[in-house]
């Protein structure tokens, strides 16, 4: 578990500025992939949403709950 806490110390440097940035990126790369597979977009609003719910969960529950 040593390479865990290597980057969770590595992640705790980062600031709000660093994490959007990260977050920018990540939005390119989808936006990239939607043009590169079109076919991906032709799925169901609600498997959107269901990824968005699941996804979401963890972050809320330590956000809210711890």
């Amino acid at each position: 578990m040593k390479i865990i806490k290597f980057f969770n110390d590595r992640v705790k440097r980062l600031t709000i500025f660093d994490i959007k940035l990260i977050q920018g990126c990540a939005i390119c790369v989808a936006l990239i992939l939607v043009k590169l597979i079109p076919d991906i977009m032709v799925l169901s609003i609600w498997w959107f949403i269901g990824m968005l719910v699941v996804f979401s969960l963890r972050p809320l529950y330590i956000f809210y709950m711890k």
